[in-house]
């Protein structure tokens, strides 16, 4: 039986689109007949990473990344972020001449950049360094390739994405019981969300943020007419998501949006602005509306039909985008093994 090991900075207990389509692709890695390890910041001594205190950094060097690879003695290595673990992992497999894979979930420079003055082509360098060095950097979307090429990545490989239809699906509007329509957004509450850009809409009905993060606070006393419910989760966040008229997707940095699959599955079209992510997986008319107007994009979208939105979603398996990843892997025939000459003092 081969052997992979993903290693990722991004685990349970958060709650984000990486950590489902990580959870989503061990489990059909798994089912395919593969034995998988993951190397996560629970393995380790972590401390909250600043202005996300939900996440948790691993404080961890190339020597305890190595003794867990050499433990498990994979035939392929992914490393699915550029966090600590990810930069550890990268180290290991250079020294050892082990070619391995990434994946470029997050658009790390721009985030940094909303936070603090860093200019985007330092961090551009940086994060272009630790994917040029892999055999294959997965990313969501041909939109995103084409961007990441004109900045000099190699080797893009797509790994799209996929929605859970038997647990998404249309529901009971009525356990809202505010007033119609319900315009709803999903996910993390965070400045590079841009969710002020629909709290602030003129829109008639209620408004609903469902999730939680560092902007919560300051954006509910903005905003106390808009209910917060925090996170949710199984059940609980798919009967919020079919309540939903619009599922509304203000995101501009996002690279994709697991969010708008799961919004679709739930029979409710989405708003958003003509972008990467959505741009590839919204058509006007069809499973929702994109427009440069947020406010005009949310109130087309009320007159989309949910049975079309709910077919839309079904194009999206998650076995498929796991095969998809699957085929963009190197998996070697002879293990990464330890090597005693390995110098795991150096990053």
């Amino acid at each position: 039986m081969k052997k992979i090991a993903i290693v990722t900075d991004a685990w349970h207990p958060q709650i984000n689109g990486v950590v489902t389509t990580l959870t989503r692709t061990v489990r059909d890695l798994i089912d395919f007949g593969y034995q998988v390890k993951m190397i996560t910041p629970e393995q380790f001594r972590t401390i909250r990473c600043p202005t996300y205190p939900e996440i948790s950094l691993a404080l961890v060097g190339p020597k305890a990344v190595a003794k867990e690879l050499f433990a498990f003695k994979p035939n392929c290595v992914h490393i699915a972020t550029e966090g600590p673990l990810g930069w550890a992992a990268r180290s290991v497999c250079k020294q050892l001449r082990f070619t391995f894979t990434t994946s470029y979930h997050t658009r790390f420079p721009e985030y940094l950049r909303m936070r603090w003055p860093v200019p985007l082509r330092l961090t551009y360098m940086i994060v272009k360094a630790f994917h040029n060095a892999a055999s294959n950097t997965m990313v969501a979307t041909k939109v995103l390739m084409q961007e990441l090429h004109s900045r000099g990545f190699t080797n893009v490989a797509l790994w799209s994405r996929g929605v859970d239809t038997e647990l998404f699906k249309p529901g009971r509007k009525d356990i809202i019981s505010s007033g119609r329509p319900v315009f709803m957004y999903v996910g993390r509450v965070a400045v590079e969300k841009n969710i002020d850009a629909f709290l602030g809409l003129d829109l008639p009905g209620t408004k609903y943020v469902i999730g939680d993060g560092p902007a919560r606070n300051s954006l509910s006393r903005k905003y106390p007419e808009v209910c917060f419910t925090g996170y949710r989760t199984g059940q609980e966040l798919r009967d919020l998501f079919a309540a939903a008229d619009v599922f509304v997707f203000p995101s501009r940095s996002d690279t994709f949006g697991v969010v708008l699959l799961e919004a679709m599955a739930s029979g409710v079209p989405v708003a958003a602005y003509p972008v990467t992510g959505p741009i590839e997986t919204v058509q006007n008319g069809v499973n929702g509306y994109l427009d440069q107007d947020l406010r005009r994009a949310a109130l087309n979208a009320l007159t989309v039909s949910p049975r079309s939105c709910r077919e839309f979603a079904g194009r999206y398996s998650w076995k498929s985008c796991s095969r998809q990843f699957l085929d963009n892997l190197v998996i070697h025939d002879q293990p990464l093994l330890a090597n005693l000459n390995l110098n795991l003092t150096r990053h």
